[in-house]
């Protein structure tokens, strides 16, 4: 059996043969015989003589191969009751029909696309066929607002926008078109069209001069060959949430984006072609785009599409129905859907109505993993529970436990090991690597694996600056935390969620971590506030779960107490409000910057992601006895 740590010996030891021989698991055009191009650096380029298509290997090579008819994709809509599965065959021809009708719109190689969807079947249509055709995609979230929307289009300039009438929430249908007509109006840079996919839910009035109706675009057009495109190419542009100022526009290359995510899925996620594989995520997002689309698709898996939410539609049971109906193998999502339905359904009984027992290993990453998620997942689901991290920026995991290779011991609050091409070091303020257990600034060595960022949109200069400007020869990742002795790495918290009380750096993570120990804790968030006497002090928010019926002042008391015995009285924790839900942005992070300004009574404005926006004035009234 292969032993994980001489696979990621091979890599170090000898990196170019090691991507070379990956790279053998893609369908090349032109197999790329150079591996790494290194003369601009930090401007790194992976297979940079090869040539290949992407839509080409998610879809026509798995119909080539004789497994046409297997399904691609499982639409699974609970919010409008539509359930819809497409094959391999099926897929190919509506992308081809969808890449033709973009040809027809005058859609060349690198002109930009924006894609403004909600989570149906004609994303990913629209998605494949840019890429058949070498146009770059850029996703917008749907129902992101206009002005939001209006930034994309300036900065990545599309010819034209693909959009859809509206978006649905559980008890809601969100508009499209008058935020898409908004965003067109603010914007500076003019499209030429907007294709308009019409949901039976809403039919919206189309104008005439610029809008052309789906259909209507896919008719008497001729379907499109995958052509060729080099492996630099830019494949999408993804933009960062942009909680705060400008968005960064993460760009995608061809080539080391499909040579990385194949890899994942049998190495990482430890699925076969065939298997049905499941990312609860947005396509919207980075997890959408890797592991929705491109990943299960390039290895021949099923992946999922699903339009609902963890609860509500219609109960904290809808995840258990989706695995259990379709037997997924593999479940990956954010801990924060995992603790919106643990909240709800504490004691689990929703999972015991419903056969799991095809389902192996669920996935978390997006946000810290608290512990007490974790063992409350692995007691009620029984199978392994797996915190993995990576980021918008590198496309695919840097930590993980490797299942497909070997089964790593499990450290709960740990998201395991560093994966081939990740050469990741924990530093101090001044650059140096420190020893285990010290708590430092989390870096990874250049240059960056396939699949990483080479760079944003149009923006070498920020990209420098945002990434690599802090530690000379490093990508630096924005976390903090250490490696225990084993090498299994713990993120803390953001480098700017590290608080300085009275001189001390704690994390911020530690304490939440406290915090969701308690048994009446469903979720919980800590920030740092500022304080004339040291500094800065802690402040703590926390949800309840469903059913609590401590007295409030019995559970403040009880963490406060908690964080006090296992970080000690240095962390100077004494303030904790009780809050209904934190304010997240829609893919789940935590805005803790948002809520420290609140609290420090610094002007601040509404993140553009905001998921709920009316809970920030229940914070304001929740900290005002405190004395926030």
């Amino acid at each position: 059996m292969a032993n994980y740590s001489d696979v990621y010996k091979s890599w170090k030891d000898n990196p170019l043969d090691f991507w070379r021989d990956q790279s053998n698991e893609i369908d090349w055009i032109k197999k790329p015989k150079k591996i790494i191009d290194d003369i601009s650096h930090p401007f790194y380029k992976w297979f940079p003589d090869g040539i290949l298509n992407t839509s080409f290997n998610a879809i026509d090579r798995h119909v080539n191969a004789g497994r046409g008819e297997q399904d691609a994709i499982i639409y699974d809509s609970p919010v409008t009751n539509i359930k819809q599965k497409i094959s391999y065959l099926e897929l190919q021809y509506k992308v081809s029909q969808f890449a033709g009708a973009l040809l027809k719109l005058s859609v060349q190689k690198s002109d930009r696309v924006i894609i403004y969807m909600p989570m149906i079947p004609e994303a990913i249509v629209a998605m494949l066929a840019c890429a058949r055709i070498g146009a770059v995609h850029s996703v917008v979230f749907g129902g992101f607002a206009s002005n939001e929307l209006a930034v994309r289009i300036d900065d990545c300039k599309p010819k034209i926008i693909v959009s859809a009438s509206c978006g649905h929430e559980p008890n809601k249908i969100i508009e499209y078109k008058p935020l898409l007509n908004k965003a067109l109006e603010i914007a500076n840079h003019q499209v030429s069209k907007c294709i308009i996919f019409q949901r039976e839910s809403l039919k919206v009035k189309l104008n005439s001069n610029q809008d052309i109706e789906w259909n209507e675009a896919i008719a008497n057009v001729q379907l499109a060959d995958p052509i060729d495109v080099a492996a630099n190419d830019p494949l999408y542009i993804l933009y960062t949430s942009g909680t705060t100022g400008q968005p960064k526009g993460v760009v995608r290359d061809n080539g080391g984006h499909a040579v990385s995510l194949k890899w994942s899925m049998k190495n990482i996620y430890n699925v076969n072609p065939g298997d049905v594989y499941w990312a609860a995520s947005d396509i919207g997002w980075v997890v959408g785009h890797s592991y929705i689309v491109y990943a299960p698709l390039f290895h021949g898996c099923t992946t999922i599409l699903f339009e609902g939410k963890p609860i509500g539609t219609p109960d904290a049971g809808t995840f258990w129905r989706i695995i259990s109906e379709y037997n997924v193998k593999v479940l990956f999502t954010a801990p924060t859907a995992l603790r919106a339905i643990k909240r709800d359904d504490p004691e689990g009984l929703h999972i015991k109505k419903y056969d799991l027992s095809n389902f192996k290993v669920l996935f978390l990453a997006g946000e810290r993993a608290d512990p007490d998620t974790v063992l409350w997942l692995e007691k009620k689901l029984k199978v392994p529970v797996i915190d993995h991290w990576w980021q918008t920026e590198t496309g695919w995991p840097i930590v993980a436990n490797p299942l497909g290779i070997e089964s790593l011991p499990l450290k709960i609050g740990s998201p395991t090991i560093a994966m081939p091409g990740y050469d990741i070091q924990v530093l101090s303020d001044e650059g140096k690597e420190v020893k285990a257990g010290t708590f430092g600034a989390i870096a990874i060595k250049l240059p960056l694996p396939p699949g990483s960022l080479p760079t944003l949109w149009n923006a070498n200069n920020r990209f420098i600056e945002a990434y690599l400007s802090t530690f000379p020869g490093y990508y630096e990742t924005g976390d903090a935390g250490y490696k225990d002795k084993d090498e299994y790495l713990y993120i803390m918290s953001r480098t700017d969620d590290v608080i300085n009380v009275a001189g001390h750096r704690l994390s911020t993570g530690a304490m939440e971590e406290a915090l969701s120990n308690h048994p009446d804790v469903a979720e919980c968030a800590v920030i740092g506030v500022a304080d004339k006497l040291k500094g800065q002090v802690p402040l703590g928010l926390i949800c309840l779960n469903n059913g609590c019926n401590t007295p409030h002042e019995v559970i403040c008391r009880e963490v406060v107490e908690l964080v006090r015995n296992e970080i000690g009285p240095v962390a100077a924790f004494k303030s904790v409000a009780i809050v209904s839900a934190l304010p997240k942005t829609r893919s789940g992070k935590i805005l803790r910057a948002t809520i420290g300004k609140i609290a420090d009574n610094i002007p601040w404005k509404m993140p553009a992601t905001v998921d709920n926006p009316i809970i920030f004035d229940e914070i304001k009234k929740a900290i005002k006895p405190l004395g926030y």
